[in-house]
């Protein structure tokens, strides 16, 4: 088989801060954090931060977009992503080449409050099903569903299988939506914070959880008429086989997913998974600085989104990736005293850098570790 790479074509972003990744990435570079308090309280009878997506915004949008469809809150975010990523790419879900990957930690859990346990919309494959037939899909989705990790696994998967020669193009879209189950979830572990989360710093005491979704079409064609294209260069995922609900402490999982993706190339970036929990955290930094890399200037964009679980990993890297081509680095909200046992090299500021490789990261339960690297490349 002929060398092949896989090419970054479009991507999209439905979150609390907007519904582009030029909107998205804008708000983030003023320092604007979606993350507020629920005072309403529709989650919790306790005061909790939360990042909501602007639900007259998403119908509003939806409706533009596809007056017929009728789907949950989730659905509708898997639909708005999808949408907005293929209406700027060539790239087509009925086309036989083309497959759509969906990543989600818990899809339509919070119909659970309206549905019995045994419906079947609270299945992950009725929800991809759903919008896969919207789009006239060619091929049966393929679902991703790893804890914390989901987004960044679908990425791991999209490329093995585009390498694999079983397909041309992957549309990848992640989504997850607020509810008391998960909300309650992140409480029983008492790993929410009653303020905006602050990762890596030493007064950190929990994480903020959100809401979002995002899209991504990846191919192995490269991008017409631009000089330079983003490539999905590597990706790995290992498990440490530590805790059901904590990380190993030494960072081995983690360390193992890194060095696989990297291989011998430079990193000039990280984004963290920096769920401002204190285990998390510390965590990633023992990784990081096992991998070499303590030098390279990391962030964590949970300050500005909360953990928006299977989309997090998606959400982020394509801030990061959006950060990559403007050669900047986001400051991590939040963080004022490193507050980690190693001396890893946490961006406070926004500044400016050449940046040609940035390297994502994510954990979570049950021991999953993942990496995916990314490269500017000539074209």
């Amino acid at each position: 088989m002929e060398n092949m790479a896989v090419y970054l074509e479009s991507g999209s972003i439905v979150s609390a801060l907007g519904f582009s990744v030029e909107e998205v990435f804008t708000r983030v570079w003023q320092g604007q954090s979606g993350l507020a308090s629920d005072v309403e309280g529709t989650y919790s009878a306790e005061p909790v931060m939360l990042s909501k997506v602007d639900a007259g915004r998403l119908e509003e949008t939806a409706a533009e977009m596809a007056p017929d469809f009728a789907g949950s809150r989730f659905e509708t975010m898997l639909l708005v992503a999808l949408q907005q990523a293929l209406q700027s790419s060539a790239v087509r879900l009925s086309d036989p080449a083309t497959l759509l990957i969906v990543s989600s930690t818990k899809g339509n859990i919070d119909l659970l409050d309206t549905s019995n346990s045994a419906s079947l919309e609270l299945n992950l494959w009725h929800s991809a099903r759903l919008v896969a037939n919207h789009f006239a899909a060619a091929n049966a989705p393929l679902i991703i569903s790893n804890a914390c990790i989901s987004g960044v696994a679908a990425m791991v998967a999209a490329q093995r299988m585009l390498l694999s020669g079983a397909y041309r193009h992957a549309v990848v879209v992640g989504a997850d939506v607020l509810s008391r189950f998960i909300v309650s979830g992140f409480q029983s572990f008492k790993s929410l914070s009653s303020e905006r989360c602050r990762p890596f710093d030493a007064r950190r005491d929990g994480l903020n959880l959100g809401e979002a979704a995002a899209a991504m079409v990846l191919s192995v064609d490269k991008p017409k008429g631009q000089k330079e294209g983003i490539c999905l260069l590597g990706g790995a995922m290992h498990n440490d086989a530590n805790h059901i609900s904590g990380p190993s402490r030494t960072g081995e999982g983690l360390l193992a997913a890194i060095r696989n993706a990297v291989g011998q190339e430079t990193i000039d970036f990280i984004s963290a998974h920096g769920t401002a929990t204190p285990y998390n955290d510390n965590m990633e930094a023992v990784a990081i600085s096992r991998a070499g890399l303590a030098h390279v200037p990391v962030n964590s964009l949970k300050s500005f989104f909360g953990h928006t679980l299977g989309a997090a990993g998606m959400v982020e890297t394509l801030v990061s990736l959006e950060a990559m081509k403007r050669n900047v680095v986001v400051g991590t909200l939040g963080y004022e005293e490193h507050g980690v046992s190693e001396a890893i090299n946490v961006a406070a500021a926004n500044f400016e850098q050449p940046l040609q490789t940035v390297l994502k990261l994510a954990s979570g339960f049950g021991g999953s570790n993942a990496a995916v690297l990314f490269k500017k490349e000539s074209l």
